[in-house]
């Protein structure tokens, strides 16, 4: 990509964005920083369109972190629904709690005091100041760093954890403007989830197809460490899924209940056991359980 000036490769992407940016709650003009942050928890692994309703649900509810902070935690584990992972709940709960103690119920601007909120990480707060409130920060998550991957580093897929050579890539790609730096990490976000996709990219659509490195080596397969399967069925994560579900849809679940939805004792006892240790089940008498709060 060394013919490809980064002025260039910015009017490719951006003008792409331009055309094909999906109309999503948590961008534009009338998107508040609180949807903005609550879109950031839920995406973690999870795609958009399963995001979609619960997000909207979350936002008519809570439309505030003061209006979360305010309910037990328990109904933000109910809210969450089944899109896994449910301690992003817990986080999410948390950090409301810490924005209406330290920040007056505002969601901060600054990088350093999203990071500083419970379950936010580097990529999350890079997120959010620029998505939210326009500023000038590398955002990788997976779709960007697979695009930059491939385009500049002409590999197919990148490395399971972020590495710094990555990171100085995208920071001498990042664009000088704040307000144009934060477009170019959505657009670039975007390219990765609807063009340059893991499995089947779409090189035909692709603004940058011609300079693309990985293209012009003749895309050369992923040589890296094995990827690891998103295996489900009989898993202490269905297991766990399973339980959460009955949890959901009652004041309290018995021991009873708890047999027919997973038969296998040992399994079951470890994951609820797991679940009362995370926080997200808690023992109201011995054997009944409930969401937290």
């Amino acid at each position: 990509m060394d013919a490809l000036f980064p002025s260039a490769l910015h009017d490719a992407v951006l003008d792409w964005y331009d055309d094909h940016a999906r109309d999503l709650p948590w961008r534009g003009e009338s998107a508040t920083p609180w949807s903005v942050m609550v879109s950031e928890f839920m995406l973690q692994q999870t795609p958009v369109a399963r995001v979609l309703p619960v997000h909207a649900v979350w936002l008519e509810r809570w439309p505030t972190p003061s209006a979360l902070a305010a309910d037990p935690t328990g109904e933000a584990v109910r809210m969450w629904g089944r899109l896994g992972y449910p301690r992003r709940a817990l986080r999410l709960h948390a950090a409301a709690t810490a924005i209406v103690e330290r920040h007056a119920g505002e969601v901060p601007a600054s990088y350093d005091d999203l990071l500083a909120l419970p379950g936010v990480g580097d990529y999350t707060a890079a997120a959010i100041a620029s998505f939210a409130f326009g500023q000038r920060h590398v955002v990788l998550d997976t779709n960007v760093r697979r695009v930059l991957t491939r385009a500049v580093s002409g590999r197919e897929l990148p490395a399971p954890a972020v590495t710094r050579a990555e990171r100085d890539v995208a920071t001498t790609l990042l664009p000088d403007d704040p307000a144009t730096a934060a477009t170019w990490a959505v657009a670039t976000m975007e390219l990765g989830a609807l063009v340059c996709t893991a499995r089947q990219p779409s090189c035909d659509a692709c603004p940058i197809a011609a300079d693309c490195t990985w293209r012009g080596a003749g895309f050369p397969a992923y040589d890296g460490p094995p990827r690891r399967g998103q295996a489900w069925a009989g898993t202490d994560r269905q297991c766990r899924g399973r339980i959460l579900a009955l949890a959901r849809e009652a004041d309290s679940i018995g021991a009873a209940q708890l047999r027919v939805a997973w038969p296998e004792d040992e399994q079951r006892e470890r994951c609820l056991a797991g679940l009362v240790a995370d926080g997200l089940l808690t023992q109201i008498t011995p054997g009944r359980w409930a969401l937290p709060g």
